[in-house]
């Protein structure tokens, strides 16, 4: 230790004596430092990614499968998963779709929720386990497949990229969102690209002519709710035994209503007590449609939805709305991002004004403190410090900004400025106690308080150790912001020590200067 002091004493005399050279030299490693998220070496999302050893397999068939074709090859499906040696459980849905929060049901979807061995008794990753199995289901013919692994927030779909796409018609809108989906596939990274609406559900059309309509004597409302009645059915009666009650549900058979050709025969009674045949006044086909109808702020939309994998959502993200501005889009159709990308965008922001009134709640109690504005001042150089450490510790380990690496930044602002605390009041108390001069005051502070903040900083670094090694399930949602508080707290260190110091000194001349005149 008192070799270690000794070599410090040395490099704090140099840089005291070449004080613009240590401005000069931190300046360049903080530019350095603040450049590598822009040059792919940190990655930024929302939520880390974490693998907690589940996943959610969803398969979809064509939209008019019945739900016993979807039950027989789900059943496929399931042996194929079960064949995989890192599967544990394997709880099937068929029929529901886990789209959003609380999902829908569909004859032509089906969704395996599939729970694997304990992190430490696999070698490979939920997402690399899901790729193979993914790669696996796509041999059999007739279905997509998308393997989602469980997000941090146990949600069982997890799309990160979302682009919404707006537009005056739903024609326009879905040609556009194609476009978009297709410039998505060729961004790197980019997994299980699709829209949250197609076509190709089979439907039923009726298109009525109203003039025929009204001069036969009929309304809208009569015609809706007899079609209404004759091919979902009504159950408004009701049949008591006892005091059993049943419902009634009345509606053509199963066969009337799956003949376009019977459909079309249908007849109505209209206000003369005449019956009326729907082809009199309606053509009745079969078409396709679309899955679903979205819409936001009153306007026709569609999802454009993808999973991030090998790459951050934010970058992925990027780089497609990059992509896209080469793209000619139909006229009066406009794009977004969403979900989990807005919500990053939005947080980014808040935790952005967090730290900055962090900096200035710090520099205010240390002006009540201290009862001076220029030591605190000098306190502040402290922090630009700790993001060298935090940017480096991210990129070395290969994490994200994230909203929890942004909150062990926020974290930094205090824990940082304790070094330069230290020395700044040490030197303040040797000047005024016994006279010496900056110089001297500094080299004393620096010797005398070099023990302390070693112990401080290595104390809350070992600490953090757990956090930033544990291999546990879903400990990469904290091990960001551990890494983020270890590195910054290092690079505090070691540059703290050396730059506080000359700033001090650079301070004291400039407002000694002053006072003089």
């Amino acid at each position: 230790f008192n070799n270690i002091t000794s070599y410090y004493s040395r490099t704090l005399t140099w840089g005291l004596h070449n004080g613009g050279k240590v401005a000069l030299i931190t300046l360049i490693i903080l530019v350095l430092s603040l450049m590598l998220p822009g040059m792919g070496f940190i990655g930024n999302e929302f939520m880390p990614q974490v693998d907690r050893g589940e996943m959610v397999v969803s398969i979809e068939l064509d939209p008019g499968a019945s739900i016993e074709y979807t039950n027989q090859v789900t059943q496929k499906v399931e042996n194929i998963v079960s064949e995989f040696p890192e599967v544990k459980t394997i709880l099937t849905s068929v029929g529901a779709a886990s789209e959003g929060l609380f999902g829908f049901y569909n004859n032509n979807t089906s969704d395996l929720y599939v729970s694997l061995v304990p992190k430490n008794k696999r070698k490979l990753s939920t997402g690399a386990i899901g790729q193979l199995i993914k790669a696996e289901i796509l041999k059999l013919p007739g279905l997509k497949c998308r393997v989602s692994p469980v997000s941090l927030m146990g949600t069982t779909l997890r799309t990160p990229i979302q682009i919404l796409v707006q537009g005056s018609t739903f024609q326009e809108v879905l040609r556009a969102a194609n476009m978009i989906a297709d410039v998505a596939k060729t961004v790197d990274g980019t997994n299980d690209v699709r829209l949250s609406s197609e076509e190709g559900k089979p439907e039923l059309r009726v298109d009525i002519d109203r003039e025929k309509l009204s001069a036969l004597g009929l309304t809208i409302n009569d015609v809706g709710q007899n079609l209404r009645i004759a091919l979902t059915g009504d159950d408004d009666s009701k049949y008591r035994e006892g005091m059993t009650e049943y419902n009634i549900r009345i509606q053509l058979d199963q066969f009337d209503r799956s003949n376009p050709g019977d459909a079309e025969n249908l007849t109505f009674m209209n206000n003369k007590g005449q019956q009326i045949q729907l082809k009199q006044f309606a053509n009745v086909y079969q078409t396709v449609g679309p899955t679903k109808l979205e819409r936001e702020g009153r306007a026709p939309a569609i999802n454009v939805m993808s999973q991030a994998y090998g790459k951050t959502s934010g970058v992925i993200g990027n780089e497609i709305m990059e992509k896209l501005k080469n793209i000619k889009l139909p006229q009066g159709v406009t794009y977004r991002l969403t979900g989990e990308l807005e919500n990053m965008k939005d947080s980014m922001k808040n935790l952005m004004y967090a730290l900055l009134a962090g900096i200035l709640f710090v520099y205010m109690i240390m002006v009540a403190l201290y009862n001076s504005f220029k030591y605190p001042f000098v306190v502040l150089f402290s922090i630009p410090l700790a993001i060298i450490g935090a940017f480096l510790g991210l990129a070395l380990t290969m994490k994200s900004i994230s909203i929890y690496s942004m909150l062990g930044i926020i974290m930094l602002i205090g824990l940082v400025a304790k070094n330069a605390i230290l020395l700044v009041d040490r030197t303040n108390q040797m000047k005024l106690e016994k006279g010496l001069s900056t110089y001297d005051a500094l080299i004393e502070a620096a010797q005398t308080r070099f023990r302390p903040i070693l112990m401080t900083t290595f104390a809350m670094v070992f600490g953090m150790l757990p956090i930033a090694l544990s291999t546990a399930a879903s400990s990469e949602s904290k091990s960001g912001l551990a890494i983020v508080l270890i590195g910054g707290l290092i690079s505090s260190l070691l540059l703290t020590l050396v730059l506080v110091p000359v700033v001090y000194q650079k301070f004291d001349k400039i407002f000694g200067k002053k006072k003089t005149v």
